[in-house]
Parts: structure tokens; C-alpha cells; sequence
């Protein structure tokens, strides 16, 4: 799978996503007008992951945000009352988002190896598609309240399960020869939070998303799947 089909086929455009946040909470959100709404959010979340990739969330001020949005204090807080809860609105989303779109991309797919493949296709590119968020998602984990974080640590462990059932559903079928799954599964999101957290690194190599996948997958099933048995 191509990154340009995995765009093709899940709706993941910025306007797509703070219409959803839009919608999910309209019970805190004091503008009334979707559109409106929607478009406001766009600058507000687009600044926000960029002010806070280039000097962290903690150190972002609310004035910082009016001055890169272009919106007045009165109008930021008419999205949110406090940075605690525009944080909590970004996190939720996009843990949404991201448990939404890996279940529609595995729904229907059969035989483990198939779903391993897609699986390890739908996380990366996903973090390509949406690399601001996953990037400021992992880097602000530090930051966040206990209740934040164990949001958070849900999520990573929400993934890895992902990967462990997968793997063990390989191992009870003989498609793959994996002894702890569980270990396996948490050096896969390291190798996938890899591209997301150390761009410059393949950037400096020219490696597409598309080799990278490439190798990940070729990496993987080389260390899971059953040798085949000799005669």
C-alpha cells in the first residue's frame, strides 16, 4: 500500500478532524456556527502543535497562541477555558482518531499475516498523515496531570495489544513462530515511533515512508514468521 492510497481512503483532513472536535464538544464550545467553529479550530490547533514542537506546551502561553492564530484572548476562550483543557481536547481526539481509523483499516482483513501488514501500513502512515499531533502527543506525555497520562499510557498500550493479538493469533494458526508477544509487540511501536519522532534522520538519508514501511515489514516477519519446515 501506497501513503497516497492510505490518504485516498481514510478522511483525515484538518477541517475533517476539528469538525469532529467541533461536534464532540459543543456543550463546551461557546460558538455556535459549524463553520465558523471549524475554521477557528483549524488555526488554533494548527498553532498550537507548531508553538509547542518548536518550544513545548508547558512553555506556550495563551498569548502566544492569540498572537500566531490572530485570534483575541476573548475568542480563544470561547474553544476552551484553560490550556489544561485545550490539551485534554487534543489528546482525546486524536486517541479517537487514531483507535477509530486502525479498526476500520482491519475490519475485514483475514489471515494474520494480512492483518500484521495492514496493521504496521495504518499506524505509520496514520503518524505521517498526522505527524504534528503524534509528534507533540508523545513529546508532552511529561507534561500532562496523572489522569492525563494514564490516557496516554492507555493509548500506547491500547496499540501494542493491537499488535500482540495479531501476532498471537499468528502463533496459534502456525503462520508465526513468536515466543512473547507482548515484547514483540513493544519493539514494533518502537520501530514505528522511529519515523515519527526522528524524521530528520530519514529525511538526511532520503528515505520515503514507503521504504521505510518496506523495511519494517520485511524486518518484522523475519524475526515472527515460521521457517518453513524442511523435508
Amino acid at each position: 500500500m501506497k501513503f497516497s492510497d492510505f490518504k485516498k481512503l481514510v478522511a483525515i483532513s484538518r477541517e475533517e478532524i476539528c469538525r469532529e472536535i467541533f461536534r464532540e464538544n459543543r456543550a463546551r464550545i461557546k460558538v455556535k456556527k459549524e463553520k465558523v467553529a471549524v475554521k477557528n479550530l483549524v488555526k488554533i490547533f494548527d498553532a498550537t502543535l507548531s508553538i509547542s514542537n518548536r518550544k513545548g506546551f508547558h512553555a506556550m502561553s495563551l498569548r502566544d497562541l492569540s498572537g500566531e492564530t490572530g485570534l483575541s484572548m476573548g475568542a480563544l476562550y470561547s474553544y476552551f477555558g484553560s490550556k489544561d483543557e485545550l490539551l485534554d481536547i487534543i489528546q482525546s481526539q486524536g486517541r479517537r482518531l487514531a483507535s477509530r481509523v486502525l479498526s476500520e483499516q482491519l475490519a475485514g482483513i483475514t489471515g494474520a499475516r494480512e492483518r500484521l501488514r495492514r496493521a504496521l501500513y495504518s499506524h505509520l502512515y496514520l503518524s505521517e498523515a498526522l505527524h504534528p499531533w503524534f509528534y507533540f502527543s508523545y513529546m508532552e506525555t511529561k507534561n500532562l496531570n496523572r489522569e492525563q497520562q494514564r490516557n496516554a499510557i492507555e493509548n500506547e498500550l491500547y496499540t501494542e495489544s493491537m499488535f500482540s493479538d495479531i501476532l498471537a493469533e499468528g502463533r496459534a494458526s502456525g503462520v508465526f513462530d513468536v515466543k512473547d508477544t507482548l515484547l514483540a509487540a513493544a519493539a514494533i511501536k518502537a520501530l514505528l515511533q522511529d519515523w515519527y519522532l526522528k524524521r530528520w534522520k530519514y529525511s538526511g538519508r532520503k528515505t520515503s515512508i514507503e521504504e521505510y514501511a518496506g523495511f519494517i515489514i520485511d524486518f518484522i516477519e523475519a524475526f515472527v514468521l515460521r521457517a518453513p519446515a524442511r523435508v
